[in-house]
């Protein structure tokens, strides 16, 4: 049952990091204020490039003090690693990641189901490899009293969102065409993204598999493993014996995602 949406967070949209909260808390007291039940992204990674803004879902649960409504019992969730949430917030800035529009609607029992999004702008919001990590979800509770003082603190919660870098592939297969039976040699390049320099760089001593879909067919079958060298570059030699494309694939890592470039189609005459 819907009985109230809370129009403080939802009227935020794209402008819920307290940078921009118009309400300064006053005294920084315990609020009673629960979250529970979050979820980020569905539970799965968010894969973030160098410039374009990633836009994770965000669903949780809010509980307050009896004699509030959700009017004066509000949350601010934001993501943040490394440390605690109040310490994270006081010390990072513009590096948490900050709700983008978020809606909450309570339930009757002193409670509210709250979802919504986060708002990932790598140019503002990542500057080295250390933040392909585990980021944690915390939120700042505001608690309103009678007079208008209001009290805040720094929640905890169990939700996490794994970010990595995005990785790139690309592929050339020469000569093109060729001779039946000759020598195919495939270059490639991995490159994944690099946030301090805002570029995608060299992805390293990386192993990459090397595919092949013949013509007329729609899978893709490992031809061989090929480590690329210290600047991402991938070579070999294959026999070309049909008309078919050839592709660079890798899996994501723990920090990084995965990449395949798109099929390089040689004709075999």
């Amino acid at each position: 049952m819907r009985t109230g949406r809370s129009a403080l967070v939802a009227a935020l949209s794209g402008a819920l990091a307290l940078g921009a909260f118009t309400v300064q808390p006053a005294h920084a007291a315990a609020t009673g204020i629960k979250v529970s039940n979050v979820v980020v992204n569905k539970g799965k990674p968010m894969v973030v490039g160098t410039s374009d803004t990633k836009y994770p879902t965000v669903s949780y649960r809010v509980t307050w003090p009896a004699g509030y409504t959700i009017s004066t019992a509000t949350t601010n969730p934001f993501m943040y690693h490394g440390t605690t949430p109040a310490k994270a917030y006081k010390a990072s800035g513009n590096q948490l990641f900050h709700a983008d529009t978020i809606t909450c609607y309570e339930d009757g029992t002193r409670a509210a189901n709250c979802q919504g999004t986060l708002r990932i702008r790598p140019r503002e919001n990542l500057d080295s490899a250390k933040d392909a990590t585990t980021w944690k979800l915390g939120a700042v509770a505001f608690l309103e009293k009678k007079g208008g003082k209001i009290d805040h603190e720094y929640l905890s919660t169990s939700g996490t969102l794994q970010v990595k870098r995005a990785a790139r592939a690309t592929v050339n297969a020469s000569p093109e065409p060729v001779v039946k039976n000759r020598t195919l040699t495939v270059t490639g390049k991995l490159t994944r993204a690099d946030w301090a320099k805002r570029t995608y760089a060299g992805y390293g001593n990386k192993l990459a598999k090397l595919q092949f879909r013949k013509a007329g067919t729609s899978t893709y079958t490992t031809v061989k493993t090929v480590r690329a060298n210290s600047s991402g570059n991938l070579k070999t030699t294959v026999k070309a014996t049909v008309d078919g494309y050839w592709r660079w694939t890798f899996g994501q890592t723990a920090t990084t995602g995965g990449a395949t470039a798109a099929g390089d189609y040689v004709d075999v005459k």
